[in-house]
């Protein structure tokens, strides 16, 4: 309920210092090209997210600054539906790609520090896959005593 009441009193103060800078009717047409611009970059960069999430998963790569795009384009169209100019303001800052970028770091970066083992899925997605099989039965060659079994793979497999 704090919140509420705090965006509601911020709202109202930026709309009373913009109407008496430069007046109600110009004020109206700001809000409403905010909202009209804002749509439409909402709209372009939503279909941009969705192609770059599709080109990922085609390409079986981790599309992880994709999806979060995508989540970040989708949190500005919210916040131009709500009404208000600063709620417009800052949908329109998450859907210009240099702010959406600076955002999504910090996001990344404040999910990482809660969950460190984020960092190593990130690091680790771009290292080489090596394919392989898991053989559950104990190898011939091997007595329980000695130490791990090593075996060497041909190099035509290994590449």
């Amino acid at each position: 309920m704090p919140f509420v009441l705090l965006y509601l009193v911020v709202e109202i103060v930026a709309l009373v210092a913009l109407g008496s800078a430069i007046g109600v009717g110009a004020t109206l047409l700001v809000l409403l090209a905010g909202s009209v611009i804002g749509l439409l970059l909402a709209r372009r960069e939503g279909i941009r997210a969705a192609q770059a999430i599709a080109q990922a998963v085609t390409n079986r790569q981790v599309a992880h600054v994709e999806l979060t795009d995508g989540l970040l384009v989708a949190a500005g169209g919210v916040l131009l539906f709500l009404p208000g100019l600063v709620t417009d303001l800052a949908g329109l800052l998450l859907l210009l790609p240099p702010t959406r970028s600076l955002v999504r770091r910090r996001l990344v970066r404040a999910a990482e520090e809660r969950a460190p083992g984020l960092r190593t899925a990130r690091i680790r997605k771009s290292g080489p896959i090596v394919d392989g099989e898991v053989v559950d039965e104990p190898h011939p060659q091997r007595r329980m005593d000695t130490g791990p079994l090593v075996i060497d793979v041909p190099q035509e497999r290994a590449s």
